[in-house]
């Protein structure tokens, strides 16, 4: 059964966001990764001070939920109140991301297409008919 959690995208305050949010809930970080640890794309280089800015935090605050987010890419532009919350999809294989995927993006947009990710996952992003951002993702393990 997929897992869902919310992913917020922050304008350039995500650290500050996560660390509030941690003040408040406890644990610790799951992932906490800037823009800098990745290697980017020829041509698509970010600005120097957008490699300080968070490319991707979680914070566990229960068994089954995880907060996450991120910096918006400076690339892609700001984001507003509104559409700053994502909705995030594990799908336990490629095939179950797949069909969750196309199914959402039925009289949608696709933002980012499923494909195989540099961080080891299968993943896409697309805005529903109804206005809600969906990121779906699956782990790649052999036997997905």
């Amino acid at each position: 059964m997929p897992v869902v959690n919310p992913y917020f995208t922050f304008n350039g305050n995500c650290e500050a966001a996560f660390t509030f949010y941690r003040s408040i809930f406890g644990g610790e970080f799951r992932s906490f990764s800037r823009f800098k640890d990745f290697p980017q794309a020829e041509g698509q280089t970010l600005p120097a001070e957008a490699l300080e800015k968070i490319m991707h935090v979680s914070l566990p605050i229960s068994e089954e939920t995880i907060l996450m987010g991120s910096d918006a890419n400076p690339r892609m532009g700001s984001v507003s109140i509104g559409q700053h919350l994502s909705i995030s999809v594990d799908a336990e294989t490629k095939a179950d991301a797949e069909r969750i995927f196309t199914g959402l993006a039925q009289g949608g947009r696709i933002t980012m297409p499923m494909a195989n990710t540099f961080w080891g996952a299968y993943f896409g992003m697309l805005i529903d008919k109804f206005g809600v951002i969906w990121m779906v993702n699956s782990e790649q393990t052999p036997a997905a």
